[in-house]
């Protein structure tokens, strides 16, 4: 909403006319670049699935998808990153049999 020029009121304060900012870095934050995405592709490829990753995968090719979560969580720590990995896996999973 555009400020009014009256002193009270929800849109108090000076008229004035807002300026198109440019994006800052920080927006960036978080996004993953094509060199980290491929090199991490390649360690990947190499070193293969840590341990529980590999009963997160067995758990899911029996159908206990709720277990992989509960697997899942308890290593990772909370709720959102064990339905990442969940995801990850049954992504790798769905590639092989491909």
């Amino acid at each position: 909403m555009a400020k009014t020029g009256i002193a009270v009121g929800v849109n108090k304060g000076h008229v004035t006319t807002l300026r198109e900012q440019k994006p800052r870095p920080v927006n960036r934050k978080g996004h993953l670049g094509k060199r980290v995405k491929f090199v991490r592709e390649i360690i990947r490829e190499v070193a293969g699935m840590a341990p529980y990753e590999k009963r997160i995968v067995e758990l899911l090719k029996v159908g206990r998808d709720k277990r992989a979560l509960k697997v899942a969580k308890n290593k990772l720590g909370t709720h959102l990153r064990g339905k990442r990995k969940r995801e990850e896996i049954a992504g790798l999973i769905r590639k092989m049999k491909k």
